[in-house]
């Protein structure tokens, strides 16, 4: 294998998968939470970090998204994942004697009309790939987890219901974390990230939004936050798709930077062929 690349939750996780679909000849670490992939990452402990931002179901994970702009590492790629939900048990066990179903307090309401059909009770469990690994410890045939094909091959479970998610087209964003930048072009369609903060002066969003639109430059999410618990201070966070070096988003970036402050260009990677 070649370098190593951590993410939140354990063995078996969403995040795990979107590590093997985009860096598959690396080494997946575990982490605890999505600090502890920050900090391995910015240290140098592991090369890269997987982070998992947003849910086409469920929206944005606030936690990262508050990471970002003092994490101190540079986006150097995205990966969407598409999120099946499978009902695991143990080995031998059948669907009619699942009782009670195990996973994250976000996974259980995707299975809502699955569960009910099944006469399955949800219960909750911090990480999905920990409630596949801690039915297989049980050994109870009453016992399922709600997680990915890939925790049931970790854990030697037995994939009882495939894709029972009630939303069909549910996809998770991950980002890929680096402690050193990567601004090569190395795709024709190239997303950039970034960070700002608009200037004390009437209309400073809109004007500094402004040259986006008029050199024609797509912006695919703008989204505020608070900065040191002032009303006053407000940090966006955008991507655009096109690469700083492209005469309209210089353009663009230009104009921005006349009405703002503190633009920090937090990466800039190639789009995915999931984001259609």
């Amino acid at each position: 294998m070649s370098g190593r690349i951590a993410f939140q939750g354990e063995l078996g996780a969403y995040s795990h998968q979107a590590c093997q679909q985009s860096r598959p000849d690396m080494e997946p670490v575990p982490c605890q939470t999505f600090e502890d992939v920050v900090e391995l990452t910015r240290s140098g402990e592991v090369d890269l970090g997987m982070l998992a931002v947003e849910n086409s179901t469920y929206g944005r994970v606030a936690d990262v998204h508050s990471l970002l702009p003092k994490a101190g590492l540079h986006i150097v790629d995205e990966a969407f994942v598409r999120v099946h939900v499978n009902l695991l048990g143990v080995k031998g066990a059948r669907l009619d004697q699942v009782r009670e179903a195990h996973g994250h307090v976000v996974i259980l309401p995707q299975c809502a009309g699955f569960l009910k059909t099944h006469g399955i009770k949800g219960r909750v469990s911090s990480d999905n790939a920990r409630a596949a690994r801690e039915v297989a410890e049980a050994g109870d045939p009453a016992r399922a987890a709600l997680a990915s094909e890939l925790a049931a091959e970790i854990y030697g479970l037995d994939v009882l219901a495939r894709h029972i998610e009630d939303q069909k087209n549910n996809t998770t964003r991950f980002l890929v974390m680096s402690p050193k930048p990567d601004h090569t072009r190395r795709a024709d369609r190239m997303i950039t990230t970034f960070t700002f903060r608009v200037r004390n002066i009437p209309a400073a969003l809109y004007k500094a939004l402004g040259g986006f639109a008029t050199n024609g430059v797509n912006m695919t999410k703008l989204e505020s936050y608070m900065v040191g618990g002032s009303f006053m201070a407000t940090e966006f966070y955008a991507d655009i798709e096109g690469h700083p070096q492209d005469p309209n988003v210089a353009l663009a970036l230009e104009e921005l930077r006349y009405f703002t402050t503190n633009v920090t260009v937090l990466g800039v990677y190639p789009s995915d062929r999931l984001r259609g």
